[in-house]
């Protein structure tokens, strides 16, 4: 039987490798604050297993960071690809507006979710032991025309989190004034850091010809 996706936040959990899969059990780093249970999520995160969590939990701390809602699953392209496309083709009718899928190695699942949805997808390469990822990057983003991936680097769940949030951004002026403010900050930051070398190399000691 193949699954079908609830229209609220999902608190199911990766259950561990090995163990009889249980989509009731959660897990409290997964849990959802007050506000996005009762909002239901905007963006949908999907991996290909749960030990892709360490790298894309980043993307949700990214999306946390603006009270963006969200979900996240596991959804393998190769080991259950009934599910995988009924979680594209629902995804829009269940109310969400951006997917955010990782995966490793033959790291179809990106693709394959763009195919069946008319939503955007973020893909995120997940190193893995071979390669450093180098696999997973060419099989998320050498999309024929036609089924665009927005593919970050390879590990770099967070900058997937943070297009998701421009993408919703778009049509959200709320949203996009967070991510304004955001970037000042990333602003200040670099300044702050600039003048810390800049401190640094007028005090270092003056070798060679003055």
């Amino acid at each position: 039987m193949v699954r079908t996706w609830p229209t609220v936040w999902s608190e199911r959990a990766t259950p561990p490798r090995g163990s009889p899969v249980s989509w009731e059990t959660t897990v409290s780093e997964l849990e959802a604050p007050e506000a996005s249970r009762q909002a239901g999520p905007r963006v949908g995160i999907v991996m290909g297993s749960d030990s892709d969590w360490p790298v894309l939990k980043e993307a949700a701390a990214a999306l946390e960071e603006f009270s963006v809602p969200f979900e996240a699953d596991v959804v393998s392209a190769h080991r259950m690809p009934e599910e995988m496309i009924a979680y594209g083709k629902q995804a829009a009718c269940r109310g969400l507006s951006v997917i955010i899928a990782g995966a490793g190695g033959a790291a179809h699942l990106p693709g394959m979710l763009a195919a069946v949805t008319p939503l955007p997808v973020i893909g995120v390469p997940v190193p893995l032991k071979h390669l450093d990822g180098l696999d997973s990057l060419l099989s998320i983003v050498q999309m024929p025309s036609g089924v665009p991936v927005a593919t970050v680097a390879v590990g770099n769940a967070r900058n997937a989190g943070l297009l998701a949030v421009r993408i919703l951004a778009a049509t959200d002026a709320d949203l996009q004034q967070q991510m304004v403010d955001f970037q000042a900050t990333l602003k200040q930051t670099a300044q702050a850091k600039g003048e810390a070398v800049r401190r640094a190399a007028s005090s270092a000691p003056r070798i060679g010809f003055a």
